[in-house]
Protein backbone atom coordinates (compact mmCIF):
# COMPACT_ATOMS: atom_id res chain seq x y z
CA UNK A 1 0.00 0.00 0.00
CA UNK A 2 2.20 2.82 1.03
CA UNK A 3 5.57 3.09 2.29
CA UNK A 4 6.29 4.26 6.18
CA UNK A 5 8.78 7.17 6.27
CA UNK A 6 8.90 10.94 6.45
CA UNK A 7 6.80 10.84 2.92
CA UNK A 8 3.90 8.38 4.76
CA UNK A 9 1.73 11.13 4.85
CA UNK A 10 1.64 12.21 1.11
CA UNK A 11 1.73 8.63 0.39
CA UNK A 12 -1.09 8.22 2.55
CA UNK A 13 -2.46 10.40 0.54
CA UNK A 14 -2.07 9.48 -2.62
CA UNK A 15 -3.34 6.23 -2.20
CA UNK A 16 -6.80 7.75 -0.46
CA UNK A 17 -6.63 10.10 -3.65
CA UNK A 18 -6.14 6.86 -5.62
CA UNK A 19 -9.22 5.68 -4.36
CA UNK A 20 -11.23 8.02 -4.65
CA UNK A 21 -10.72 8.47 -8.34
CA UNK A 22 -11.31 4.92 -8.97
CA UNK A 23 -14.67 4.82 -7.30
CA UNK A 24 -15.25 7.86 -9.99
CA UNK A 25 -13.88 6.53 -12.79
CA UNK A 26 -15.16 2.74 -11.97
CA UNK A 27 -18.62 1.78 -14.07
CA UNK A 28 -18.02 -1.38 -12.48
CA UNK A 29 -20.68 -1.89 -9.29
CA UNK A 30 -18.56 -4.22 -7.54
CA UNK A 31 -15.72 -2.39 -7.79
CA UNK A 32 -17.23 0.90 -6.54
CA UNK A 33 -18.33 -1.11 -3.53
CA UNK A 34 -15.01 -2.80 -2.78
CA UNK A 35 -13.39 1.16 -3.36
CA UNK A 36 -16.47 2.47 -0.62
CA UNK A 37 -15.60 -0.42 1.78
CA UNK A 38 -11.92 0.55 2.03
CA UNK A 39 -12.98 4.50 2.07
CA UNK A 40 -14.91 3.30 5.12
CA UNK A 41 -12.02 1.18 6.74
CA UNK A 42 -9.72 4.02 6.25
CA UNK A 43 -12.18 6.94 7.98
CA UNK A 44 -12.03 4.48 11.24
CA UNK A 45 -8.27 6.03 11.95
CA UNK A 46 -7.86 9.58 12.81
CA UNK A 47 -4.75 9.19 11.08
CA UNK A 48 -6.79 9.93 7.65
CA UNK A 49 -9.28 12.30 8.15
CA UNK A 50 -7.93 15.14 6.95
CA UNK A 51 -6.84 13.49 4.05
CA UNK A 52 -10.44 12.19 3.56
CA UNK A 53 -11.91 15.45 4.47
CA UNK A 54 -9.46 17.34 1.36
CA UNK A 55 -10.85 15.02 -1.04
CA UNK A 56 -14.36 15.47 0.07
CA UNK A 57 -14.87 11.74 0.85
CA UNK A 58 -18.03 12.85 3.34
CA UNK A 59 -19.69 14.26 0.49
CA UNK A 60 -18.96 11.26 -1.52
CA UNK A 61 -20.29 8.81 1.30
CA UNK A 62 -23.49 11.39 1.93
CA UNK A 63 -23.64 10.72 -1.65
CA UNK A 64 -24.39 6.93 -1.32
CA UNK A 65 -27.42 7.03 1.45
CA UNK A 66 -29.94 7.53 -1.56
CA UNK A 67 -28.57 5.29 -3.80
CA UNK A 68 -30.87 1.87 -4.27
CA UNK A 69 -27.43 0.19 -4.15
CA UNK A 70 -28.10 -1.51 -0.50
CA UNK A 71 -24.10 -2.03 -0.45
CA UNK A 72 -23.24 1.52 -1.53
CA UNK A 73 -25.57 2.88 1.05
CA UNK A 74 -24.16 0.29 4.06
CA UNK A 75 -20.63 1.29 3.36
CA UNK A 76 -21.65 4.84 2.80
CA UNK A 77 -23.17 4.94 5.71
CA UNK A 78 -20.41 3.75 7.99
CA UNK A 79 -18.01 5.29 6.30
CA UNK A 80 -20.08 8.58 7.61
CA UNK A 81 -20.31 6.96 11.18
CA UNK A 82 -16.44 6.62 10.86
CA UNK A 83 -16.25 10.70 9.96
CA UNK A 84 -18.49 12.20 12.09
CA UNK A 85 -16.77 11.60 15.00
CA UNK A 86 -14.56 14.50 13.73
CA UNK A 87 -16.04 17.90 14.27
CA UNK A 88 -15.22 19.31 10.85
CA UNK A 89 -16.70 16.54 9.40
CA UNK A 90 -19.48 16.27 11.43
CA UNK A 91 -20.20 20.23 10.31
CA UNK A 92 -20.15 19.01 6.54
CA UNK A 93 -23.01 16.68 7.41
CA UNK A 94 -25.43 18.95 9.49
CA UNK A 95 -24.59 21.64 6.86
CA UNK A 96 -25.35 19.09 3.31
CA UNK A 97 -29.09 18.20 5.17
CA UNK A 98 -27.25 14.97 6.44
CA UNK A 99 -29.60 14.78 9.08
CA UNK A 100 -32.04 14.00 7.24
CA UNK A 101 -30.18 11.42 4.61
CA UNK A 102 -28.95 9.72 7.80
CA UNK A 103 -32.37 9.29 9.30
CA UNK A 104 -33.99 7.99 6.67
CA UNK A 105 -31.63 5.20 6.79
CA UNK A 106 -33.16 4.11 9.96
CA UNK A 107 -35.49 2.19 7.63
CA UNK A 108 -33.20 -0.17 6.09
CA UNK A 109 -33.86 -3.65 5.83
CA UNK A 110 -29.76 -3.91 6.72
CA UNK A 111 -28.75 -4.33 10.65
CA UNK A 112 -25.12 -2.71 10.31
CA UNK A 113 -26.99 0.15 7.86
CA UNK A 114 -29.29 0.90 11.12
CA UNK A 115 -26.66 0.42 13.89
CA UNK A 116 -24.50 2.98 11.79
CA UNK A 117 -27.17 5.74 11.14
CA UNK A 118 -27.88 5.60 14.84
CA UNK A 119 -24.59 5.95 15.77
CA UNK A 120 -23.80 8.68 13.10
CA UNK A 121 -26.97 10.43 14.84
CA UNK A 122 -25.41 10.51 18.18
CA UNK A 123 -22.27 11.81 16.87
CA UNK A 124 -24.20 14.66 14.91
CA UNK A 125 -25.86 15.49 18.24
CA UNK A 126 -24.87 19.81 19.01
CA UNK A 127 -26.85 21.93 20.56
CA UNK A 128 -28.03 23.25 17.25
CA UNK A 129 -29.01 19.99 15.96
CA UNK A 130 -30.66 18.59 19.13
CA UNK A 131 -34.17 19.79 18.43
CA UNK A 132 -33.91 18.08 14.72
CA UNK A 133 -32.40 14.41 15.96
CA UNK A 134 -35.20 14.37 19.12
CA UNK A 135 -38.04 14.68 16.95
CA UNK A 136 -40.39 12.50 17.98
CA UNK A 137 -40.57 10.33 14.93
CA UNK A 138 -37.18 9.47 15.42
CA UNK A 139 -37.61 8.82 18.98
CA UNK A 140 -40.38 6.50 18.70
CA UNK A 141 -38.28 4.70 16.44
CA UNK A 142 -35.50 4.34 18.43
CA UNK A 143 -38.16 3.38 21.43
CA UNK A 144 -39.65 0.72 18.64
CA UNK A 145 -35.59 -0.37 18.24
CA UNK A 146 -35.44 -0.51 21.64
CA UNK A 147 -37.41 -3.75 22.03
CA UNK A 148 -36.19 -5.15 18.83
CA UNK A 149 -34.77 -9.01 19.60
CA UNK A 150 -30.81 -7.79 18.06
CA UNK A 151 -29.35 -6.96 21.37
CA UNK A 152 -26.85 -4.64 19.61
CA UNK A 153 -29.89 -2.48 17.67
CA UNK A 154 -31.93 -2.92 21.09
CA UNK A 155 -29.17 -1.33 23.44
CA UNK A 156 -28.03 1.03 20.68
CA UNK A 157 -31.01 2.51 20.63
CA UNK A 158 -31.54 2.28 24.45
CA UNK A 159 -28.20 4.38 24.73
CA UNK A 160 -29.40 6.94 21.97
CA UNK A 161 -32.65 7.15 24.37
CA UNK A 162 -30.33 7.69 27.56
CA UNK A 163 -27.53 9.98 25.96
CA UNK A 164 -29.29 12.27 23.37
CA UNK A 165 -32.86 13.40 25.12
CA UNK A 166 -34.61 14.05 28.28
CA UNK A 167 -36.79 11.47 30.10
CA UNK A 168 -39.41 14.05 29.27
CA UNK A 169 -38.46 13.92 25.65
CA UNK A 170 -39.08 9.76 25.97
CA UNK A 171 -42.38 9.81 27.66
CA UNK A 172 -43.81 12.25 25.74
CA UNK A 173 -42.73 10.16 22.62
CA UNK A 174 -44.02 6.40 24.49
CA UNK A 175 -47.25 8.53 24.68
CA UNK A 176 -47.67 9.01 21.15
CA UNK A 177 -46.79 5.63 20.11
CA UNK A 178 -49.59 4.29 22.65
CA UNK A 179 -52.23 2.67 20.31
CA UNK A 180 -49.83 2.91 17.38
CA UNK A 181 -48.27 -0.71 16.16
CA UNK A 182 -45.30 1.11 14.55
CA UNK A 183 -43.48 4.16 14.84
CA UNK A 184 -43.64 6.19 11.42
CA UNK A 185 -43.50 2.77 9.69
CA UNK A 186 -40.25 2.15 10.20
CA UNK A 187 -39.91 -1.48 10.12
CA UNK A 188 -37.47 -3.21 12.00
CA UNK A 189 -34.12 -4.57 10.39
CA UNK A 190 -33.67 -8.38 9.67
CA UNK A 191 -30.49 -9.89 10.63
Amino acid sequence: MWRSGSSGGSDRFEYLQTLVTEFQDTDSDEAKEQVLANLANFAYDPKNVEYLRELQVTDLFLDMLTEENENFVEFGMGGLCNLSMDPECRDVVLQSDGIRLVTNCLSSQREETVLSAITTLMNLLTPTSRSQITDPAILQCMLRFSLSESPRLRNLATVFLQDSCSEEQVAQAQQQMEGQQTAVGIPLPKD
